[in-house]
């Protein structure tokens, strides 16, 4: 029976201070394309992870095998040389622009293919840092961001702002839907023809061993006719389930919420039904403007999501909220229950498992907000 208006209460009532809490359903960023690009780098989650900080499993050789041969790939990706080489070979050659009927006709780029948790994206952003070219000339982004950037630009501007880059790093890439795989292995031959290298990681399912694995076979046959340009590095490993970590926490409840926002500079809180209506009019290229600044995020009455768009659009926020690493207190259903048994069965389960995944460990991360300070 409430008004539109008072959805949110809880979140404008001042604090002691006279602040509030900030509301992601009261913001309406818009985001120029040009910021789109800019933000095409490593999240901050991974700004710091490096090839020598990566600790592979000495029971996996191909996991020491993958950090050499993309240490070497990133040592041939540095700024052309001019037509006379000057010695760089190799790799270097592949990709000198303006030299393309010189160019052979072997791999072109890196495909990271193993199951989930194995350590992929580290080693993506790995080379996104060990490539010697200035950030605007290398773009790192997942399948959905890349999907978004053409949305916001169109195809032929997207491949004319990618076209003068070095190395397009491409993580999670998903087979969910064939328009955009398409779309993205169309974008990709374009960009190859341009002299750009490509490095990929795969979206896996965190369910039975082996089962619904998105594997290499899956992804050469999808891109088609880009797949000779692709080496794949097997990246073998235990799976995250073994690695002992901690189950969810409880939801609280909505007082305790309600407080914590309160108490906590940079915190957001919202109705998370409301919010669920606020994001389907919010473009998710736009989700991570929708976060700038936000400390943690508090949701009030967390329901399971009632349809497949809106579950998708939560993904996107739950992805960017992680790779900000901000934490999210919650009261309600807990997130394992947000999406139903049919989604979890469905073509889209490899994205609701992540994102299950991630905002339960950014429940983790918010525990301490839940109480005066943090507990032991």
């Amino acid at each position: 029976m409430s008004s539109s208006p008072a959805k949110n209460p809880a979140s404008k009532r001042p604090t002691a201070d006279g602040t509030a809490p900030l509301s992601l359903c009261a913001r309406e960023p818009h985001v120029p394309a040009d910021r789109l690009v800019a933000e095409m780098v490593p999240p901050p989650r991974f700004d710091s992870v490096r090839f020598d900080n990566y600790i592979p499993d000495p029971a996996q050789p191909s996991q020491s095998e993958a950090v050499r041969v993309l240490g070497e790939f990133a040592g041939g990706l540095g700024e052309a040389p001019a037509d006379g080489d000057g010695g760089g070979g190799g790799i270097r050659r592949w990709f000198r622009r303006g030299s393309r009927q010189a160019a052979p006709s072997g791999p072109r780029g890196v495909y990271l293919d193993g199951g989930y948790g194995v350590g992929k994206t580290h080693l993506l952003a790995s080379l996104w840092h060990a490539t010697e070219a200035p950030p605007e000339r290398k773009a790192f982004g997942t399948f959905v961001e890349l999907t978004n950037l053409v949305g916001a630009l169109g195809f032929q501007q997207t491949v004319a702002t990618l076209g003068g880059h070095r190395l397009l790093c491409i993580d999670e890439f998903e087979l969910d839907d064939p328009g955009d795989t398409v779309l993205v292995s169309t974008l990709l031959g374009r960009l190859v023809e341009e002299g750009v290298a490509l490095a990929a990681t795969s979206n896996t399912l965190p369910g039975k061993l082996g089962e619904g694995r998105f594997a290499a076979a899956d992804f050469l046959r999808e891109i088609q006719g880009l797949s000779a340009h692709f080496r794949t590095l097997r990246i073998d490993g235990e799976d995250y389930r073994h690695r002992g970590l901690p189950e969810a926490p409880p939801p609280a409840d909505d007082a305790a919420v309600t407080a914590a926002a309160h108490r906590t500079p940079g915190a957001s809180l919202d109705h998370f039904p409301s919010l669920l209506d606020h994001l389907s009019r919010v473009h998710p290229s736009r989700y991570g403007a929708l976060c700038d600044g936000v400390e943690a995020v508090c949701l009030t009455d967390v329901q399971p999501v009632p349809d497949q768009s809106t579950a998708l659009r939560l993904v996107v926020l739950a992805d960017r909220l992680y790779d900000r690493e901000v934490p999210v207190l919650a009261s309600g259903v807990p997130f394992d229950r947000l999406f139903g048994e049919d989604m979890l069965r469905g073509g889209y389960r490899k994205k609701y498992f992540r994102a299950i995944s991630r905002l339960t460990a950014l429940a983790r991360d918010a525990r301490q907000l839940a109480g005066d300070g943090p507990r032991d």
